[in-house]
């Protein structure tokens, strides 16, 4: 995979930073939009966050989330079996397809 676009940012003592102009247009977004950071294992990549419904209470634990793997990465760990039993009785008589086709945007 070849490099695009590389831009260089400085952190600051809060740990903030300003997301070149460039980089911004890349992503589409302006002041105001939110942007997601994925780290895995090749690295850490920014996305633009399409919001359709920003629901706060939703919005505030996915953050909460998204905190919590970064600072804590060594407490994910796979479902109990008793858990996965649980969640598949919650679901009921849902019958998923994970090969149909998603329905709306997806960011990869």
């Amino acid at each position: 995979m070849s490099t695009l676009l590389e831009e260089v940012s400085t952190i600051t003592a809060k740990g903030q930073t300003t997301i070149p102009k460039s980089v911004r247009q890349a992503l589409g977004v302006d002041y105001g939009d939110k942007i997601s950071f994925r780290v895995d294992e090749r690295g850490v990549s920014v996305h633009r966050v399409d919001v359709e419904h920003d629901d706060e209470a939703i919005s505030g634990f996915l953050t909460f989330l998204a905190e919590d793997i970064v600072h804590r990465p060594e407490r994910l760990s796979e479902l109990s079996p008793e858990l996965a039993a649980r969640l598949t009785a919650l679901a009921g008589d849902t019958e998923v397809d994970l090969d149909a086709p998603i329905d709306g945007a997806v960011d990869l």
